[in-house]
């Protein structure tokens, strides 16, 4: 859209220079005809007054789109930076709240861990059975 817009505004500048410039002097009166690029158009003066017009709006057309084109880019970049910033922020607050979690399942496996010891110390070791179940064989029939 942009480029589209520089092209019309480019396009209308070129054309009123070229108007201008080539019918300068005293053999181009007013009253008589005037070219642009090398044709020759012939009226009143109220059609080089029409023809400015015309060419004023395609200038101001081009300026439009121009300012469109831009406006619209500048705001999709906005659009984008805000989403950065709130992703950024998001992503700080959960890795502040993973850290938290981890630093709580340390103390909590530390705590296991000394009431466990403490609890051995005091009892002493614990008698378990000396049997085993194994799932593939038979045990010996007693006598």
């Amino acid at each position: 859209m942009i480029i589209l817009g520089l092209v019309i505004l480019v396009a209308a500048v070129v054309i009123g220079v070229a108007g201008v410039l080539s019918n300068s002097g005293s053999a181009h009166e007013l009253t008589g005809g005037f070219s642009v690029f090398g044709v020759d158009v012939t009226g009143s003066t109220g059609t080089l007054f029409l023809c400015g017009i015309v060419v004023g709006a395609a200038a101001l057309l081009g300026l439009s789109l121009i300012l469109t084109g831009t406006r619209r880019t500048t705001r999709r970049g906005r659009a984008a930076r805000r989403g950065l910033k709130s992703s950024r922020r998001e992503s700080a607050a959960a890795e502040q709240e993973r850290g938290g979690l981890i630093n709580e399942r340390g103390s909590a496996r530390a705590q296991t861990a000394q009431a466990e010891g403490d609890d051995a110390d005091s009892a002493g070791p614990v008698e378990r059975p000396r049997h085993k179940q194994h799932w593939f064989h038979r045990r010996a029939a007693p006598r």
